[in-house]
């Protein structure tokens, strides 16, 4: 084992750590002032618009040359202008607004928007492109951009107001993703997605079954995330290139296989859309490479997968082509998807595979509890002629949910793994759900909310899924317990804040301990940073978790570490909150190395962790990993 540690540390180190995203280019003094006389003029005029619901198609244009010059981050000279330019336009929407005028919410072609993220209240902008025609309930086709480490909110804002990208579908609205910057729309990114359209939404009439997930590159890496983990949600998929999984891509040995730990290899499944294939049954999907691109990778992986599935991918291939579009693939792409651009939301068979409650749904089957998280659960599901059918493989909790109008009105029989069981008849609206429990081998009816601690829904770690809702960093006020893990502690809170900033587009709340209020509990997961001596937020709870931690040791699992040389990570539902996160000495887990590559984004520690700090943090882990591992599907440590 130690030796295929060497060779696995040996591989890491292969490739340096450069800054993602690079160091900037000066910015000349004259530019300088009036880039900052430009920023205190548009806020200003932000102030006296507070409470505006608009007010984010204003504030991208600020937050894009703040973030610009504060960060240094115009990478060439010419951004510099580009930033003028994009104050100059924000400055013109709040004289607008401040006017009761907004021109740009009823403007055809090229259009920024932005919203407030519920994660860190930062805003995000994306693009839209809208057609030229009157008002209609409009198909939607979200796309993934790819990989540009110098992809600035500057950057992104002038390119969507200037370029129409590649597909512009004529009976289309295209929602162009910053996805919050260059992860492929992992974790907070992929969370953009969705509060992007939802702003979209609010704005425009999209039809909820004509929406598409398409993208390129990096971007063809996140359409197959996306469609492969939310499948049901969308109408058609068409990714492009990209990659579809992690070891494969990054070219892994057996032997840089073998000694990855094997928390990391479970956590492989969160973002593997290969582990998903058999979700393509209820979703038609497309793949575009050039026949001579590297990224032909992910397609061919993928088929492979769909073939153990009994399924064929559809793919369109660029004649000598490398990593771009061929403009003769583009038709036949756009006729595959336009064939198949309106979902159904109630399909008569469902074939769903999950690895963790994170992805819990498909269409009208939903995954409410497993046997074991990062062990493959299935549900195979049909409609007969009185109700539903299905086959499972670890499902302990499932329920089948039919909106109005999508029930039969003589369902009256739910058969799973041969066991037939009586349900109520549909609603008058023919809406019907009916919730079944596996109890020892056994599904029985089941009723409301599950008692006890258990793994639901958004409340089923690993660490990283915290910073997908809105979190705080609970920074301690007290003296630690050990001057060298009180520095540790002091370091990882920094570089947690500054790599948020740098890789996730928005500034992390920060919190005193002695200042976060029964709201901060009440809608924040908290992150709490120190130990039981230095924080009085963890000293409140320290009883509720699953350790215990004096001066002299922490005791988990049986053991004891000394406490001057180590400290625990962890996530755990939050014992003042139980519906949210308490984490303790963790930001996102994936670190500078990481960023190098997109398909190395994926979490890097599970639910918990023992960290020796004798070992210095670097690019690559926060000391010495002692060990790690996850609760079970009760939030305890027994397998």
């Amino acid at each position: 084992m130690f030796r295929l540690l060497l060779i696995l540390a040996a591989a890491l180190q292969a490739e340096p750590v450069r800054p993602v995203p690079p160091p900037g280019v000066e910015v000349p003094a004259a530019d300088r002032k009036d880039l900052e006389a430009g920023l205190q003029r548009l806020h200003t005029s932000i102030e006296k618009l507070k409470g505006n619901p608009l007010l984010p198609d204003v504030r991208i244009y600020h937050e894009a040359a703040r973030y610009a010059l504060q960060y240094n981050e115009f990478f060439k000279s010419e951004e510099i202008f580009k930033a003028k330019e994009l104050l100059r336009e924000g400055q013109v929407r709040a004289e607008q607004l401040l006017k009761g005028e907004a021109p740009w919410t009823t403007a055809t072609g090229l259009v920024v928007r932005g919203y407030v993220s519920k994660i860190d209240q930062s805003v995000q902008p994306y693009g839209l492109y809208i057609p030229p025609k009157g008002p209609r309930r409009w198909r939607l086709d979200a796309w993934f951009h790819g990989r540009n480490e110098t992809l600035s909110e500057v950057n992104f804002l002038w390119e969507r107001e200037h370029s129409v990208g590649e597909f512009t579908p004529p009976d289309s609205i295209v929602l162009f993703l910053y996805g919050r910057y260059c992860n492929a729309n992992k974790l907070a990114g992929e969370v953009d997605l969705f509060e992007a359209l939802a702003d979209v939404k609010r704005h425009y009439p999209i039809d909820e079954n004509r929406i598409i997930v398409r993208g390129f590159s990096m971007g063809g890496a996140a359409a197959w995330h996306i469609a492969a983990h939310h499948a049901g949600l969308w109408a058609a998929a068409a990714p492009g290139a990209g990659f579809s999984e992690t070891p494969e891509f990054l070219k892994m040995t057996a032997e840089q296989i073998a000694a990855t730990p094997e928390w990391e290899k479970a956590l492989w499944h969160m973002y593997n859309a290969t582990d998903y294939a058999s979700n393509f049954y209820n979703l038609p999907v497309v793949a575009y490479n050039g026949d001579i691109d590297p990224q032909k990778q992910a397609a061919d992986v993928m088929e492979r997968e769909l073939k153990l599935e009994g399924m064929q991918l559809s793919r369109v291939y660029g004649p000598n082509t490398g990593h771009r579009y061929h403009p003769d693939s583009k038709p036949q792409i756009n006729a595959i998807v336009d064939a198949n651009s309106t979902r159904d939301p109630y399909p008569s068979r469902i074939r769903f595979t999950t690895w963790t409650l994170s992805y819990n749904r498909m269409k009208w089957v939903v995954v409410e509890g497993l046997e074991k998280h990062w062990q493959r659960a299935r549900v195979d599901a049909q409609l007969t002629e009185t109700g539903v059918e299905a086959k499972t493989t670890g499902v302990v909790l499932l329920r089948f949910e039919f909106g109005p109008g999508g029930a039969k009105p003589d369902f009256q029989t739910v058969t799973v793994d041969g066991q037939k069981l009586t349900v109520n008849s549909p609603q008058t609206d023919r809406s019907w759900t009916v919730k079944l429990r596996k109890t020892a081998g056994r599904w029985t009816l089941a009723g409301g909310e599950e008692a006890g601690l258990h793994k639901v829904h958004g409340l089923q770690g690993p660490i990283d899924d915290a910073f997908l809702d809105s979190f705080v960093f609970v920074k301690p006020t007290g003296t630690p317990l050990s001057e060298k893990t009180g520095q540790w502690t002091a370091s990882q809170l920094s570089r947690a804040i500054r790599e948020w900033r740098r890789q996730f587009r928005g500034d992390a709340l920060v919190l005193d301990d002695s200042a976060v209020t029964d709201e901060v509990i009440a809608t924040s997961n908290l992150v709490l940073w120190g130990d039981p001596h230095s924080n009085r937020i963890l000293a409140r709870i320290l009883d509720k978790l699953p350790l215990q931690w004096s001066a002299e040791a922490i005791v988990f699992q049986g053991k004891r570490y000394p406490s001057a040389t180590h400290v625990p990570v962890l996530i755990f539902p939050n014992p003042l909150n139980p519906k949210k996160y308490v984490v303790l000495n963790s930001g996102v887990t994936f670190r500078e190395f990481d960023n190098l590559n997109n398909a190395r984004q994926v979490p890097k520690l599970p639910d918990w962790a023992m960290i020796d700090t004798t070992q210095p943090p670097d690019e690559h882990t926060p000391g010495k990993v002692v060990t790690a591992g996850f609760f079970n599907e009760n939030w305890g440590l027994t397998p």
